[in-house]
């Protein structure tokens, strides 16, 4: 139980269900940011509150620190190599469907239940009834056995029926705005958290085109492909990340929506993951639809060995993203792209 609605009405529905439910808060991460406050003491309230409302006993384990290890580490190991990493999906895959998972078995549990929109079914993950509001793409990289393991209630029901269930049960958390940014901090940009571990200096913008610095930026770790702001350029007209040189410190940026450096018919992926890891997906190409980020539409694709090849070209991919992939509706796993 996080603290918001859709983990609280998790907890509802499975009480409705008959099984004997158990609130638990991950604390995860509690320091503060400049200008940002951490927001774990709400939210453990917000938990407590609602299991106190529902009758349910409550525990909080503390996995501050192998969080920082296995993900916030991670996190920022890849900015420096100049990728874009997603912690969301790292941290389902090394704690909540893992650490978590083993901790609530070892305390005596048979299952667990989180408040993530999809479905499981003998281990296979499914897209969520709410297409705006499906997590499939942040559970991409979780396990068969700890999808056997594991209840989705939110997976037949949208937003808006999760919070008028909420409404009707006197749910306190009924109207409470979700949070946004980085996943376990809330209301902070990347940029703000990775300077608190990552030493940048300032560097030089590079027109594409002709070769010529045009402007300054804060560091080149700070940005990814695509992005057309956040750097300083003697142009109001917009310029695209097509390409960051972390040697020297350097972006390359373009006017051109249609450089080829930013649009790509074919990528590299590198740490394929398959929720179904007993099937050989090695050799003969694999037909499938392909997510690049959430919320992103499916787009048909062939995976041969390690090359993803999409049937109309991509932009603005970068090293360290994950992609998804799906057929019929079904999640396979996913790949990061190199």
């Amino acid at each position: 139980m996080s603290g918001g609605v859709d983990s609280s009405v998790s907890a509802l529905l499975l009480k409705e269900q008959g099984y004997h439910v158990v609130g638990v808060y991950m604390k995860n991460w509690s320091k503060s940011l400049p200008g940002a406050k951490c927001p774990w003491a709400e939210d453990l309230a917000d938990s407590k509150r609602v299991a106190t409302h529902l009758g349910l006993d409550f525990h909080v384990f503390d996995f501050e620190k192998p969080y920082f290890d296995r993900v916030v580490t991670y996190m920022i190991d890849e900015y420096q190599k100049g990728h874009t990493p997603n912690p969301d999906i790292w941290c389902n895959q090394e704690i909540k469907f893992n650490l978590f998972l083993d901790t609530c078995l070892a305390h005596g549990a048979d299952l667990i239940a989180t408040g993530h929109y999809a479905k499981t079914e003998d281990g296979r993950l499914y897209r969520a009834k709410d297409d705006k509001k499906d997590q499939t793409y942040f559970l991409s990289r979780v396990t068969a056995g700890a999808l056997q393991k594991t209840l989705f209630p939110l997976g037949d029901l949208t937003k808006s029926e999760v919070k008028a269930l909420a409404k009707k049960h006197g749910l306190h958390v009924a109207q409470k705005p979700e949070s946004m940014g980085i996943c376990f901090i809330g209301e902070v940009g990347i940029r703000e958290f990775l300077s608190q571990y990552i030493t940048a200096e300032p560097g030089d913008v590079i027109d594409q085109e002709t070769n010529v610095k045009i402007g300054t930026h804060d560091g080149a770790v700070f940005y990814t492909i695509g992005q057309r702001h956040g750097f300083h350029a003697s142009s109001n007209l917009p310029y695209y990340v097509v390409k960051k040189d972390i040697k020297n410190n350097r972006i390359v940026v373009s006017q051109n929506l249609a450089s080829p450096t930013l649009w790509y018919k074919s990528i590299e992926l590198r740490d394929l993951h398959w929720i179904d890891d007993t099937t050989d997906q090695t050799g003969q190409p694999t037909e499938l639809q392909a997510r690049i980020r959430h919320q992103a539409p499916l787009i048909p694709a062939t995976l041969t060995d390690t090359t993803l090849t999409f049937t109309t070209e991509q932009r603005g991919l970068a090293q360290g993203q994950t992609i998804a992939f799906y057929n019929d509706g079904q999640c396979l796993g996913s790949g990061i792209i190199s």
